[in-house]
C-alpha cells in the first residue's frame, strides 16, 4: 500500500515491483546494447556465408524471399533463436522462427502469397504458422516485449523492437537474430554475448530474475546442458537454488510442467537431464513422485536396446515415447503416489487413465513373469495381449533374466503384431457358422504360429479340419 500523510492513495502488487526491476535492467545499456569493444565486434559479425554452406538451398532461396518481402513492407525480418544457434554450432535444425518488426501477421498473409501454402494467425499474440506446399512449417512473429505479473505466471506481451524480443528469450544462446533484409543479409545480432557463451560452452540467462520469471527455463536449461554437452554458469547454479528454495517449480501450472518432461523424453539421454534435475532438487520441488528411482534408472540404460522403443518393423502401434518415460517413473509408486502425480501434471484425462491402468499392469505382470520358468510365445503373447505397448516395452527393459528379455522382445518384435494367414471369410467358406467360435479358432491360429507348430495356409487349414471339425458340420 501507498500512503500520503497517512492516507492511502494505491497499491504496488509484485507485479509492479517485477515489471519496474526487468524493464529498468532492459533500459541499461550494457544490457542493451552491448557496447564493450568485443561484443561491439561480435554483433556486427555477418554469416552470410555460413547459411549458404550449411542450408539447403531451397530453404536459403526461402529466407531470401522472406527478406524481399520484408524489403517491399518497409520492415525488418529475421531469423532467431534456437535455428540460428544451432547454424552457429553446426547442428542440423530446420525449425526456423522469423521474428519481423512490425506486423507480423501482416508479413505473413504477404509471404504465403508469395511462397504458396496456407497461413494461420493468432491476432492475441501477433503471430502466425505458414504451412507451405511440401508440408514444410514456419513460424512467424511480430517483435515482443513482454513482463510477468508475478513468479510463474504467463507472461503479459507488448509489440516492441528486435532488441527487445531477444531480451525476452530465456538464454543468451538462445538471444541470437540474423537480418534477412538485402541491405544486411546474414548480419548476426548479438546484444547478449550468446557467440561467447557458445565458445565456453555454458548455458547463461539473460538477467537475474529469469528462473523467477519462468521456472520451466530451469528445465530447458538443464536439457540444454546435457544436449549440447555444456554446463550452468555459476551465477546460474546460484538462481536455480534459489528457486528451488522459494519452491517456484512447485507452483508451475502441470500442463507447462508435462509439456517440459515431453520435451526432456524426446532428447537422446533423458536419464541423464532427469538426474541432473534431481541433483539440483527441481524434479522434488515440482512432485517427489518424480524422481527416477532404481527401477527408473535400469529401465533408461536398457530402453534402446528394446525393439518397440523405437517402433518395430511393420508394428502396427507404437509406444508413445513421453507416456513411456513417464511409466518408466511412476511404474514402482504405489497407486496412491502414481494418482497424486498424475494430478499434479494434469494431463489429458484418457492419457491419464491410460498411465493409471498402465503402471497397474506392469506391477502385476511383472510379478506373474517373474514367477514362470519357460516363457512359450503363445503364453506370452496371451498375457500381454490386453495390455499397452508402453507395458510390454516397459517390461522388456527391466526383465532380470536373458530369457524373459529375449521372450518379450520376440514378442514386441513379432509376437504382438503376427496375424494368421486364415481370416473370417476362409472360415465361413469351410462350413463354420460365424460365431465366438471364430475368435477361438484365429486365436488357436496365431498361437500355433507363434510356437512353430504350423507355418503355411495349408498347415492352418489342416489344424482348423482337425480340432474344430463338430463346427464345420454345423452348415
Amino acid at each position: 500500500m501507498v500512503q500520503d500523510g497517512g492516507r492511502l492513495v494505491g497499491t504496488v502488487t509484485r507485479g509492479d515491483i517485477l515489471r519496474h526491476l526487468y524493464q529498468d535492467m532492459l533500459r541499461r545499456p550494457a544490457f542493451l546494447e552491448a557496447e564493450e569493444p568485443e561484443a561491439t565486434h561480435l554483433a556486427a559479425r555477418n554469416v552470410g556465408a555460413l547459411l549458404q554452406a550449411r542450408l539447403p538451398g531451397w530453404l536459403n532461396a526461402l529466407l531470401r524471399t522472406a527478406g524481399q518481402v520484408a524489403d517491399a513492407e518497409g520492415t525488418r525480418a529475421y531469423v532467431v533463436g534456437g535455428f540460428v544457434r544451432d547454424l552457429l554450432l553446426g547442428v542440423e535444425n530446420l525449425d526456423v522462427d522469423l521474428v519481423v518488426e512490425g506486423d507480423g501477421i501482416a508479413f505473413a498473409e504477404t509471404l504465403v502469397k508469395r511462397l504458396g501454402g496456407r497461413c494461420t494467425s493468432h491476432r492475441t499474440f501477433g503471430t502466425a504458422a505458414i504451412i507451405l506446399p511440401d508440408g514444410f512449417k514456419l513460424d512467424v512473429a511480430s517483435a515482443r516485449a513482454e513482463y510477468y505479473e508475478y513468479p510463474a505466471a504467463l507472461p503479459t506481451v507488448e509489440h516492441s523492437s528486435i532488441k527487445m524480443d531477444l531480451a525476452r528469450r530465456d538464454f543468451s544462446i538462445n538471444a541470437l537474430a540474423i537480418c534477412l533484409n538485402a541491405g544486411a543479409w546474414g548480419r548476426l545480432l548479438d546484444f547478449f554475448g550468446g557467440q561467447r557463451d557458445l565458445k565456453d560452452r555454458c548455458v547463461r540467462v539473460l538477467h537475474a530474475l529469469s528462473f523467477v520469471e519462468d521456472p520451466t527455463r530451469i528445465l530447458r536449461a538443464v536439457r540444454f546442458t546435457v544436449r549440447y554437452g555444456f554446463h550452468l554458469g555459476r551465477q546460474e547454479e546460484h538462481l536455480v537454488a534459489n528457486a528451488v528454495r522459494l519452491g517456484l517449480p512447485g507452483r508451475l501450472a502441470g500442463p507447462r510442467v508435462l509439456n517440459e518432461l515431453r520435451l526432456i523424453f524426446a532428447e537422446r539421454d533423458p536419464l541423464a537431464i532427469l538426474q541432473r534435475l534431481q541433483t539440483l532438487g527441481v524434479l522434488r520441488a515440482i512432485h517427489p513422485a518424480l524422481e527416477p528411482g532404481r527401477g527408473a534408472e535400469a529401465a533408461a540404460r536398457r530402453l534402446a536396446e528394446v525393439p518397440a522403443a523405437g517402433g518395430a518393423p511393420g508394428a502396427g502401434v507404437r509406444p508413445q515415447g513421453w507416456q513411456l518415460w513417464l511409466l518408466a517413473l511412476l511404474a514402482d509408486r504405489r497407486p496412491p503416489e502414481v494418482r497424486a502425480a498424475l494430478r499434479r501434471l494434469q494431463p489429458p484425462p484418457r492419457a491419464a487413465a491410460k498411465l493409471l491402468k498402465d503402471a497397474a499392469d506392469f506391477r502385476r505382470l511383472r510379478r506373474t513373469l517373474g514367477r514362470r520358468g519357460t516363457y512359450r510365445p503363445s503364453a506370452v503373447a496371451r498375457l500381454l495381449r490386453a495390455v499397452s505397448p508402453e507395458v510390454a516395452t516397459l517390461l522388456a527393459a527391466r526383465a532380470d533374466r536373458e530369457e524373459l528379455r529375449a521372450a518379450l522382445a520376440d514378442h514386441l518384435m513379432r509376437g504382438a503384431h503376427l496375424r494368421p494367414a486364415l481370416a473370417g471369410r476362409d472360415l465361413q467358406a469351410l462350413g463354420i457358422r460365424p460365431g465366438p467360435v471364430y475368435r477361438a479358432i484365429l486365436d488357436t491360429l496365431r498361437d500355433a504360429r507363434l510356437d512353430g507348430r504350423v507355418g503355411t495356409r495349408e498347415e492352418e487349414l489342416a489344424l482348423v479340419r482337425r480340432r474344430f471339425h463338430k463346427a464345420m458340420s454345423n452348415e
